[in-house]
């Protein structure tokens, strides 16, 4: 039983880089304005695969996390954050001048 657990571990770190990777495929030719239909349809696939064996991993009872060495692009901020804009105040030449 430890084996399989293990093994499910290994398959999920592995899984986890390959999503990781389409997923930057795919934003790529999203920002090239390609068609990037298949690279999805293999994201959507990894992630059932991805789900059955999280269900299988619970099954045999380990719920400890798994850590990937892959490095996570950090978040972009919030598009609710808001700058207030400074006040300009019109010169006139003249004034500008002095």
């Amino acid at each position: 039983m430890d084996n399989r657990i293990s093994e499910i571990r290994r398959q999920i770190r592995a899984l986890r880089v390959s999503m990781l990777e389409a997923e930057r495929i795919m934003r790529e030719q999203i920002k090239r304005d390609e068609d990037c239909g298949f690279v999805a349809g293999d994201l959507l696939k990894m992630r059932t695969v991805m789900s059955r064996l999280i269900a299988e991993r619970a099954v045999l009872g380990d719920t400890a996390p798994i850590v990937t060495g892959a490095p996570v692009a950090p978040r972009r901020l919030a598009a609710s954050v808001f700058i207030r804009p400074t006040r300009r105040h019109l010169v006139a030449a003249e004034q500008r001048a002095r």
